[in-house]
């Protein structure tokens, strides 16, 4: 019987559903560690779980390695630790180094984690990612930008989902952003090569250091351009035709950029553009599942528990292919204005128009404040088997959809 040790900060909901997965699964006795009291577990999960641990800090490799030793005591010798948080895989690694658990060590969990030791890598191979440079002054980034030209991107190299990501278009926008990146001696911000185009995923099974099974998604628009217009009600598009001969050169390049980073066994994520010129570049891969309600809108294009999936890939290493059966795309629900979320309008136009293609509905509470998160305080899934009947009602959701602050 295998012993499984599942990570997170905090038993939020995405959490909960993760522990759900694994605790799911035939044989398995699940382990926990997280920043939450036991307590925090709903009675039914309570159930799932063999062993739970407390920390202060998730993210602090002394304090999970003693909770998994801790657990080891407890329940016997851990199989497997993982987590789906970003900012955990490196800790994660070095644990299972230190105690002999197999899974991804610290070297290539630090390689995907740095952005800046990520496109060095993928470069030194030849595959086409963003020029990018790590700066500690302004004037290093201006030097690198006026070598490269405007616009350029400042960001961390460890970030995740355009969090501390600003675009700069001259060289006073530039110096603003880079005293907001805060960077200093040892602890460096990344500038990037700004690509043009249209920007995807592309989502990876791999086994044993093999790809085993993809899906991509588009983004309307780029993460960036949602994060610097509040107003845009961001949308992700999940194509059903994902092995058309267009994609042959992504999922070429995104296999070769995974066995040069060293991926193993997991679920990976890779954000790429398609330039205007239709060559392609990789922005960045992490080696985890995709948030953005990616995993769930790969759970209704093939009409299975995608998260249960994961959690057998990452128990057992094995993984059932599916059958891709629908199209699929998300509308996440941002506000208009500014202050409190008072209504949605549109809602009931909505329903009348396409209501046989919506699969999931979360809606914006009245009178809480509005995300700061281009995934907005709601969105609405749509289904159907036709990309182009997606795309079309997602365009449409948008335009009748409206979240009303005030």
């Amino acid at each position: 019987m295998p012993i499984a040790v599942f990570v997170a900060p905090i038993l939020s909901e995405n959490a909960s559903r993760m522990i759900e997965a694994v605790g799911s699964l035939p044989d398995v006795r699940l382990g926990v560690i997280t920043q939450d009291y036991a307590e925090k577990l709903s009675p039914p999960l309570a159930a799932m779980v063999a062993g739970h641990w407390r920390v202060d800090d998730v993210l602090d490799a002394g304090q999970l390695s003693w909770a998994a030793e801790e657990l080891t005591r407890r329940l016997g010798q851990i199989d497997c630790l993982f987590g789906a948080y970003e900012q955990l895989q490196v800790p994660l690694a070095e644990v299972r180094e230190k105690m002999g658990i197999s899974g991804m060590r610290a070297a290539v969990a630090r390689r995907f984690r740095d952005k800046a030791e990520m496109k060095d890598a993928l470069r030194a191979a030849g595959l086409p990612c963003a020029k990018h440079s790590l700066v500690e002054t302004a004037d290093d980034a201006v030097a690198f930008a006026r070598k490269i030209g405007f616009p350029v991107v400042v960001k961390p190299p460890a970030g995740a989902g355009a969090i501390s990501t600003f675009r700069a278009d001259d060289e006073a926008s530039l110096r603003e952003a880079v005293a907001k990146a805060a960077p200093q001696a040892g602890r460096a911000a990344l500038i990037e090569e700004f690509v043009t185009g249209d920007e995807y995923s592309l989502e990876t099974i791999s086994i044993g250091g093999r790809a085993v099974w993809h899906s991509l998604t588009q983004y309307y628009p780029t993460p960036l351009e949602a994060v610097r217009n509040p107003w845009i009600q961001w949308c992700v598009l999940c194509p059903r035709e994902v092995d058309d001969a267009r994609y042959d050169d992504i999922r070429q390049v995104g296999s070769r950029a995974l066995e040069v980073l060293g991926m193993e066994t997991g679920l990976s994520h890779m954000e790429w553009f398609r330039r205007r010129d239709g060559t392609i570049a990789i922005s960045e891969v992490a080696a985890r599942p995709p948030g953005a309600q990616i995993t769930t809108l790969n759970s209704r294009a093939h009409d299975i528990d995608f998260v249960r999936a994961w959690a057998e890939v990452m128990v057992f290493g094995t993984f059932e292919r599916p059958t891709r059966k629908y199209a699929v795309g998300v509308a996440f629900l941002r506000g208009q204005g500014s202050g409190k979320i008072r209504r949605v309008h549109g809602l009931d136009q909505i329903g009348r128009e396409m209501g046989s293609l919506v699969v999931d509905v979360k809606l914006p509470t009245p009178g809480q404040a509005p995300a700061a998160s281009y995934e907005g305080d709601g969105y609405i899934i749509l289904r159907h088997p036709e990309t182009a009947v997606v795309m079309r009602a997602l365009q449409r959701l948008i335009s009748v959809v409206k979240v009303e602050l005030g």
